[in-house]
């Protein structure tokens, strides 16, 4: 009887001292499976501020590339179009030297030689402003027998006339200049009526519509 006692008490400890082995096996099992775990998770945060940060720096790089073209374009435009009103005030003066020719009769002037030398050096100062500010980019806008364009002419009156298209140039009362690609003065115009419209089928003709001649900053007088 003793000796089975002893026989289970030596069993009993075996298998405690089993179980004691296996325990720290176990716990570093769980531990480092935690570790791989808590690693995974700072990877993942890792990559996701790493994405985020890149995000950030390529939308501020576009942003820094869009200031860069608008201030390139705002450099160009300062350098293009300074000069604007400069070049319409001198405008002014190259209509009061064609005012001035305008107003010489062609009689006095076949008989006053003294006057043909002062008519030709007012032409001659005329070329010549028309030249400088041709060369910075100031260019006269062509008006007579053009189509009526609302974008550089300006309709001051309608005259009747059968012989051309509707709303061509006919006349025109003061000449207009571009600076570059700009409209710097729109050329003051009359425009001619009672024509064919141009490029109107016969259909439209006969259903009408609106005059496509007419713009927001025209002022027709007819002339009767």
């Amino acid at each position: 009887m003793m000796g089975n006692g002893w026989t289970r008490d030596r069993d009993g400890a075996e298998e405690a001292a089993a179980h004691e082995e296996l325990a720290p096996a176990a716990d570093a099992g769980e531990a480092e499976a935690s570790a791989e775990e808590a690693t995974a998770e700072q990877l993942a945060a890792l990559e996701a501020e790493v994405a985020r940060l890149k995000n950030e720096y390529l939308r501020a790089l576009a942003e820094t590339e869009n200031v860069r073209k608008r201030a390139a374009r705002d450099r160009q435009e300062a350098s293009q179009y300074a000069i604007s009103g400069f070049a319409r005030d001198l405008l002014s003066v190259g209509d009061n030297l064609q005012r001035a020719l305008a107003s010489v009769d062609p009689q006095a002037k076949a008989g006053d030689p003294a006057l043909q030398a002062l008519i030709a050096g007012v032409e001659m100062t005329e070329k010549e402003l028309l030249s400088v500010l041709e060369r910075y980019g100031v260019k006269p806008i062509p008006a007579e027998g053009q189509p009526f364009d609302p974008h550089v002419h300006e309709a001051l009156y309608e005259l009747p006339d059968p012989t051309v298209p509707q709303g061509t140039v006919v006349q025109v009362v003061q000449p207009g200049y571009t600076l570059h690609d700009r409209t710097l003065r729109p050329a003051r115009v009359g425009l001619a009526r009672g024509g064919p419209k141009p490029g109107a089928t016969a259909a439209g003709e006969a259903a009408g519509g609106a005059d496509p001649y007419a713009s927001p900053g025209s002022r027709f007088d007819e002339t009767h």
